[in-house]
């Protein structure tokens, strides 16, 4: 999971209130059920001792969400909502709630957007249309691509010299508009930090444009059968291509990076490319060292306190640590938290792993592990060799 969107929270002081709630609802009352839930989240921030403005702010927030997506999650500070995500799968009920020194997100793991951002192209011979799918809400319309019009588009079933002259013009056309889609989708992909592109549209065409596109996004791209782009066009099956691919691609993804963990393990070259255990992850953290946050949902550390300030990397395992980092007034905060929070201010990802199953020591120790951008020194957690040295 990429966490950009969460740049809002990051370098505002606390305490912050977060609530969690399902606006799945469809009956009749669904608005007056959302209002008493919303209420009852904003009583219980209250009682654990939330300001009555960042109440208020929470409950005209989530009181007004609509039945768009399947939760909605609210996080406000000093009497105004900072950030407000859809969620894809509905929270519990009543609505979590939190009140503390950092923002609750690691829950955005569970009821959050899981699979990774997917570009969808509508290829045909005269250009393309695009959308975004998953980040954090419904899919959206991400621009169009015009192909040349000023050739022929469509060839004929003659056979004579001038026509077969006609036909390589239109084909000459074809391949062209398949190059400008390309090169559309290659820099639209990486501006959106797309992570998945999936063809859909006109068969020869579609494939021209596989074959044009830069290496490292045709490793990611597949191609779907159905959806097209004429106006009003909508496939339930392109859907499922669509789901089924990102879904594939998460697991995949989370495969190869508990993969390159626990190669990661072992001391090679300049030293472990891979840390894990509490204390380890809040060294790598605070020297902005981690690539890859690795979390498992059930692992242990994830509950435990850390040492916090207002700074993403002002974060320790002791008080006196958090001090002397700059923290004036340092805060406990969950790891969890703490952890995303610094790994969303220095430009990492989460990967999202499954619960343990099997031998433990094929998992990161308490639940939480990463990857590295440059490895701890001889295996020892501060004595890491930063690159160029």
């Amino acid at each position: 999971m990429e966490l950009g969107f969460l740049n809002p929270l990051l370098h505002r002081p606390g305490p912050w209130a977060s609530a969690y709630m399902d606006t799945s609802a469809v009956a009749e009352d669904a608005v007056a059920v959302r209002e008493l839930q919303a209420r009852d989240a904003c009583e219980r921030l209250a009682e654990t001792g939330a300001d009555e403005a960042t109440c208020r702010a929470v409950f005209d927030t989530l009181s007004g969400v609509t039945r768009e997506d399947a939760g909605q999650a609210v996080f406000a500070t000093d009497g105004e909502t900072v950030l407000r995500v859809p969620l894809s799968v509905p929270p519990p009920s009543p609505a979590l709630t939190s009140w503390g020194a950092l923002p609750r997100i690691a829950p955005l793991l569970d009821y959050g957007e899981r699979e990774p951002t997917c570009l969808v192209a509508f290829v045909d011979r005269r250009g393309a249309d695009l959308q975004l799918r998953g980040t954090h809400g419904r899919p959206r319309p991400a621009g169009h691509v015009e192909g040349d019009r000023q050739w022929p588009i469509h060839r004929t079933g003659r056979a004579d010299w001038s026509e077969r002259h006609f036909q390589f013009a239109v084909e000459n056309t074809w391949e062209q508009n398949a190059a400008r889609i390309a090169e559309t989708l290659a820099a639209d992909a990486e501006a959106s930090h797309a992570e998945l592109l999936v063809l859909a549209g006109d068969p020869r065409e579609r494939r021209s444009v596989h074959e044009r596109l830069p290496e490292p996004l045709r490793e990611i791209t597949v191609e779907s059968e159905h959806g097209g782009r004429a106006a009003g066009t909508k496939d339930n099956r392109l859907d499922a291509d669509v789901e089924r691919a990102r879904s594939e691609q998460a697991r995949s993804r989370a495969e190869e990076t508990l993969d390159r963990f626990r190669a990661g393990r072992s001391i090679a070259g300049d030293g472990i490319d891979a840390a894990e255990g509490l204390p380890a992850l809040v060294d790598a953290a605070r020297e902005h060292r981690i690539s890859s946050l690795l979390m498992r949902p059930d692992g242990p550390d994830l509950h435990r306190d850390v040492w916090v300030g207002d700074e993403p990397d002002q974060v320790s395992v002791r008080k006196s640590d958090a001090q002397y980092l700059g923290a004036t007034m340092p805060a406990a905060a969950r790891a969890d938290d703490a952890l995303l929070r610094s790994a969303a201010a220095n430009g990492a990802d989460v990967v999202a792993l499954p619960p343990a199953d099997g031998d433990p020591r094929e998992v990161p120790v308490g639940g939480l592990g990463a990857l590295l951008r440059w490895p701890f020194g001889e295996g020892n957690p501060g004595g890491g060799i930063r690159p160029g040295r």
